[in-house]
């Protein structure tokens, strides 16, 4: 297990509301939560929302609904990038002051002149230089009549850190050369700000995808140039596909809110997510409770995580399967037809039949519709494999005995189909009961679904089926 942290710990999260929620940043937010909240921390939502061209208040909705939907909830009132402008502005003027960063003024033409030579005799490509040794005056005249973005002045030297997931890891800065910060004195670009967010809000500990690593020593230079801390970093396994490849940016990105509306439980979707890349000790059956006393970052692995739908399916059909008809009932109002709730004992009824067989609660509006409304079906399907006519009498006889009795238990259905099926033999007994009274060539059996109609309308469903046989 980890070793306890000697400071408070502080995790935050940070989406930038460009887009759907992501399955993969919603496996981020559950880490960060999770570590925060097993040592007893705090857990903070910043809303990194500086590309205001792109950043949509519908997805900052869909951020805060999908965290609440998981159970991951934050502390403390969310942190907005686009409102702290004046607090980066102030950082940057720092950093110019005290020349470790510059105005640049070369062009993409430049820029894309200077890549192709470095890569034509295989080094790296990085920024050239061209404007790192500007004089102020001239800087300053150009600034106020030419475009220009501003550039961070890298350190030489190696920079290297201890990653709670990857041990020690260092990068050569000659390798990065000066990065761009900032698109203009008020305009920071993500590495930037991230640093200054991370320090104003006292963040102890960085947990985020591997797809980040490269942007660390960026950030470290950043915060030593600044006089910050630098927290603790902890960078997941990427997610890979069933081929194990790179899982598709296409996939990768996939909305949380698909998985919903397709039907799938959050207490599932957290146990998926909390798989992915963390393996605990035993079952992998592991509920909310259970994750908070047991997780810990050095059961996370270096290699990928894989994703598959496969495997989401039928860690979804055990949470189903283990729901009391009660809650799964709420859990399926939004599936289901309002027709349906209405009919509230049958609906309960039916979800107890049909729970034992849904992968989603989608599955369950799929299959469970006869038992409101008998679909159409052709007389053959009535009949089992080469015994139409026994299938026939069965069914009338069925009938006549339902209707001599009002007895309708398990027993007294199971003893009448039995009798039937020593005469014609199984098939033909429970195969055309079925099929009358669900008309449908899957179903549970016809028991379940009789107990389930009761015995008017199972009654019915059998005249319906006589009716098909006879015409």
């Amino acid at each position: 297990m980890d070793s306890a942290p000697k400071t408070p710990v502080r995790t935050r999260f940070a989406p930038s509301p460009t887009g759907p929620f992501s399955v993969g940043n919603a496996r981020t937010a559950l880490f960060a939560w999770l570590y925060a909240r097993r040592n007893g921390g705090t857990f903070l939502l910043r809303i990194e929302d500086t590309d205001m061209e792109r950043s949509k208040p519908e997805y900052e909705e869909q951020i805060r609904d999908s965290l609440a939907w998981l159970g991951l909830n934050w502390d403390e009132t969310p942190l907005r990038q686009s409102e702290r402008r004046a607090v980066y502005e102030k950082y940057i003027k720092k950093l110019l002051e005290e020349k470790k960063a510059y105005f640049c003024f070369c062009s993409e033409e430049e820029l894309e002149a200077d890549r192709t030579a470095q890569l034509s005799q295989g080094l790296a490509p990085k920024y050239g230089g061209r404007c790192r040794s500007l004089t102020d005056e001239e800087s300053a005249r150009r600034a106020a009549l030419e475009p220009h973005v501003i550039r961070f002045r890298m350190p030489q030297g190696s920079i290297s850190f201890t990653d709670l997931i990857r041990g020690e890891v260092t990068f050569e800065a000659d390798i990065i050369g000066d990065f761009i910060i900032a698109k203009d004195e008020r305009t920071p670009l993500y590495n930037f700000a991230v640093v200054i967010d991370d320090e104003e809000s006292a963040v102890t500990h960085v947990v985020r995808g591997e797809d980040h690593l490269s942007n660390t020593p960026r950030q470290i230079a950043l915060q030593k140039a600044l006089g910050f801390g630098t927290p603790v970093y902890a960078h997941l396994p990427l997610l890979l596909d069933a081929e194990r490849q790179k899982l598709s940016k296409r996939r990768a990105q996939t909305s949380l809110l698909a998985y919903r509306h397709e039907g799938y439980l959050a207490d599932a979707m957290f146990n998926f997510l909390l798989l992915l890349g963390w393996h605990p000790e035993g079952d992998e059956i592991v509920g909310r409770d259970e994750a908070l006393k047991r997780f810990d970052l050095s059961r996370v692995q270096k290699a990928g995580a894989v994703w598959s739908d496969e495997k989401l399916s039928w860690m979804n059909a055990h949470y189903i399967r283990a729901m009391e008809t009660s809650a799964l009932l709420t859990e399926l109002a939004s599936f289901v037809p309002k027709a349906w709730q209405e009919k509230k004992e049958l609906l309960a009824k039916a979800v107890g039949i049909e729970k034992e067989r849904m992968k989603t609660l989608a599955d369950f509006a799929s299959r469970a519709g006869f038992f409101f409304e008998l679909p159409d079906y052709p007389p053959d399907m009535l009949f089992w494999d080469e015994k139409p006519d026994e299938s026939k009498e069965n069914i009338r006889a069925l009938h006549a005995a339902l209707e001599e009795t009002l007895t309708f238990t398990p027993e007294f259905l199971t003893a009448t189909l039995e009798a039937r099926a020593k005469e014609t033999g199984k098939g033909a007994a429970y195969w055309p009961f079925r099929v009358a009274l669900s008309g449908e060539q899957s179903s549970p059996g016809g028991i379940e679904i009789a107990l389930a109609l009761g015995r008017e309308e199972t009654l019915r469903r059998l005249e319906i089926a006589i009716e098909k046989v006879e015409a």
